[in-house]
């Protein structure tokens, strides 16, 4: 049987997305890691990744970019244990959260995480960010209602994969959930698991890298750190 690669980063949240699914479903496979300070340009990585990001999925000599296809692609040939409900409305809900995410969260979040990293910030954009990232979370916090997790009661989701790696995040960049009660409990519950822990990447690993990239933005080196910031953050739209 062909072990899966994961061509990944572990500071890419969407490489992590990926790496959780594959412990949540069991599947074999093997970690390749990639520096994407230059790893992501080499010829023989650019054959399978021609945007030059991860994760990439390796099955044979099949090769799968972009993660929510990724995501997909694993459920439907390992569909057990489930990582999609059956339920119509259910499975909506899951795709609705992972697309927020997406295309709403993760905008947002991009100018909070250069705040951090000590880069200019333009304080008309960081308010809108932070509101932006608020409604997201309001609206997130009514969604889970009573609920377990955030795609259905039965079990974590894809919807709990892929928001699951973003909104844990944001303590670290400025923004409390204290006011969301229900999504901190989340939170919690989903970085408890042996998924979560054995993919968070180490505080040493998270300070180092915070120290490189605002050194990086002291000096004069500003497009490199927006591209390695880049390749990090690149989300499926």
């Amino acid at each position: 049987m062909t072990v899966l690669k994961l061509y990944h980063n572990p500071l890419s949240t969407n490489s992590r997305r990926v790496w959780i699914a594959l412990l949540e479903k069991d599947i074999p496979f093997e970690l390749v890691s990639m520096k994407l300070n230059g790893d992501q340009f080499q010829p023989d990585f650019l054959v399978i990744s021609p945007f030059h990001h991860v994760p990439v999925l390796a099955d044979g000599d099949f090769h799968l970019i972009e993660t929510l296809a990724i995501l997909d692609y694993l459920e439907a040939k390992y569909p057990a244990p489930a990582l999609l409900p059956e339920d119509a409305k259910a499975r909506a809900i899951v795709r609705m959260v992972q697309m927020v995410t997406v295309n709403e969260l993760t905008p947002a979040m991009s100018p909070l995480v250069r705040q951090t990293f000590g880069g200019e910030a333009d304080a008309q954009q960081l308010e809108k960010a932070q509101q932006q990232v608020a409604t997201v979370l309001g609206f997130f916090e009514g969604l889970l209602g009573d609920k377990t997790f955030l795609g259905c009661n039965d079990g974590i989701s894809l919807a709990d994969v892929v928001a699951g790696v973003s909104v844990p995040w944001l303590p670290e960049l400025g923004v409390s959930l204290d006011e969301y009660p229900k999504l901190k409990a989340w939170c919690d519950r989903l970085n408890s698991r042996d998924s979560w822990q054995k993919t968070q990447a180490s505080p040493e690993l998270v300070e180092a890298f915070k120290a490189q990239m605002k050194q990086l933005m002291k000096g004069k080196q500003k497009q490199p750190l927006n591209e390695e910031i880049n390749e990090l953050r690149k989300e499926d739209k």
